[in-house]
């Protein structure tokens, strides 16, 4: 038993001072340091902005201190180790699950190093191919997204509503708030599949219905991007739905299409049909930088991607209840048969299976 934590030990430091390499972890400690020192000035406070940025710096960078801990840590336990003290054994077991924990934790944070991958998000939901079955369907995902958030502590707001004309909804956009929203959700992007025997059919047939969820970061508008106004088409209708105290039932909702991209924003959420203008420009002006980025990069498609039919053919996953239970991720491969665990918003190992994949 000794040997073999001895071995693990070993093989810890190494994926430590891998990692301590692979992010610049001297360079790191040394910006940690002039930050704390920019801190103890006397005016550090004078302009507030700054000094928030600064601190945000701070935190983001002292995680990277924490390799420092974990090498400490594993010194500790290979001292243990060499005591051969009655209880070693069992602290030195113990403690060695808790790092390998950390630095797990640790490793897939490190992965989530995008450009966009820290901020705010926006996620919206459309029904596809099958009418009703696909509007129950959207407010299912809606559901699920909703625990997701939960589960997280992520913070969100219903920004557009647009119910189905029987059940469920035809649309609903949200802006997510919290650290990492962002990365967590990004692959979420594309068409969601269900099968199952239909709710909605009296025969009790199955029936196959379809969403696209699509996830844009929020990102700083001070970005340097001239949008056409010649090139909108903006529409002011009734705000109606869910959406709380905050949706107006005056004439406050606005409608933006971008004519050359036929990328299409609504926001309904705000008190005044400004505020709701503002907002869906700023979701509007997300959208266009990401795709001016991604042409110029030439490393991915556009952030529309290919124009594809919500239909068949073109799923990233399908969640099927019947004739057996099990959904997969068509990209990853990864799958499970605890659909009800995945629909009441436990995302964790879709998420883990395509950090894994992307990064191969």
């Amino acid at each position: 038993m000794k040997e073999e934590l001895e071995e693990q030990i070993l093989n810890l430091e190494d994926k430590v001072a891998s990692l301590a390499d692979s992010i610049n972890l001297d360079e790191k400690l040394k910006n940690i340091k002039d930050l704390e020192e920019q801190m103890a000035e006397p005016n550090f406070w004078d302009d507030k902005e700054k000094a928030n940025a600064v601190i945000e710096e701070l935190n983001d960078l002292k995680s990277s201190s924490s390799l420092v801990d974990l090498k400490e840590r594993l010194k500790e336990s290979g001292l243990w180790l060499e005591l051969e003290e009655k209880d070693a054994i069992s602290l030195v077991k113990e403690e060695i699950k808790k790092i390998t924990k950390e630095l797990s934790n640790y490793e897939k944070e490190n992965i989530l190093s995008g450009e966009f991958d820290k901020n705010n998000c926006f996620l919206e939901i459309h029904s596809g191919a099958g009418g009703t079955e696909a509007c129950d369907w959207a407010e299912i995902l809606f559901r699920m997204y909703s625990r997701f958030c939960d589960s997280k502590n992520y913070k969100y707001d219903i920004i557009n509503y647009l119910a189905g004309e029987e059940a469920g909804i035809k649309s609903v956009g949200l802006h997510i708030k919290g650290k990492y929203s962002y990365a967590n959700l990004k692959n979420e992007k594309g068409i969601h599949r269900l099968i199952r025997l239909s709710p909605f059919d009296s025969n009790n047939r199955r029936h196959t219905s379809f969403a696209s969820v699509d996830v844009v970061p929020e990102i700083d508008m001070n970005i340097n991007l001239e949008i056409n106004e010649k090139d909108l088409k903006i529409d002011v209708f009734r705000s109606s739905g869910k959406g709380g105290q905050g949706v107006n039932t005056t004439d406050s909702a606005v409608r933006i299409t971008h004519l050359p991209t036929k990328i299409v924003v609504t926001c309904q959420n705000e008190r005044s049909q400004i505020q709701n203008k503002e907002q869906a420009m700023k979701m509007l002006k997300m959208k266009l930088y990401l795709i001016e980025e991604e042409k110029k990069q030439k490393e991915l498609q556009d952030l529309k991607g290919e124009q594809k039919d919500i239909d068949f053919g073109s799923q990233i996953r399908s969640y099927i209840l019947h004739p057996y239970s099990m959904v997969k991720d068509h990209r990853s491969n990864y799958e499970t048969s605890n659909v009800d665990k995945v629909l009441d918003g436990y995302l964790d190992e879709f998420i883990e299976a395509m950090l894994k994949t992307n990064n191969l």
